[in-house]
């Protein structure tokens, strides 16, 4: 299951990004999976716990939103949704098209806890 080894490359960027803005948690993970990726996401969903334990992201949400497959067209130059097993341009049906987006996992988001920054005292007279 390649999927596992996916998990933790996401969840080594995740940690590092998480890192970087200082959070002690992250609460939810959004990624984005074309058909085209290689990557099944309910494996993906399953090997996420697994990967996660011990994790700053352990108790995060993982969801998993579908990418589009979309097509960009020498013939007539249109950029349109294709399906994954027929990458055809959707304006004028040449098979001359060149993949644009379907085959990514996609970091799209992550909402991350920060710790509290401490409040001023507001003096009051």
């Amino acid at each position: 299951m390649h999927e596992l080894s996916i998990c933790q490359s996401l969840l080594d960027q995740v940690e590092r990004i998480a890192a970087e803005h200082g959070a002690h948690r992250v609460e939810r993970i959004l990624l984005r999976v074309g058909p085209l990726s290689g990557v099944e996401a309910p494996l993906l969903r399953h090997a996420y716990p697994l990967a996660a334990v011990g994790t700053i992201a352990e108790h995060a949400e993982l969801i998993i939103e579908p990418a589009e497959v979309r097509v960009a067209c020498s013939a007539c130059g249109a950029t349109t949704p294709a399906a994954p097993n027929r990458l055809l341009c959707a304006v004028c049906g040449s098979f001359k098209t060149r993949l644009i987006s379907g085959d990514e996992m996609l970091l799209a988001s992550l909402e991350l806890a920060l710790p509290d920054t401490p409040h001023e005292a507001s003096a009051s007279s």
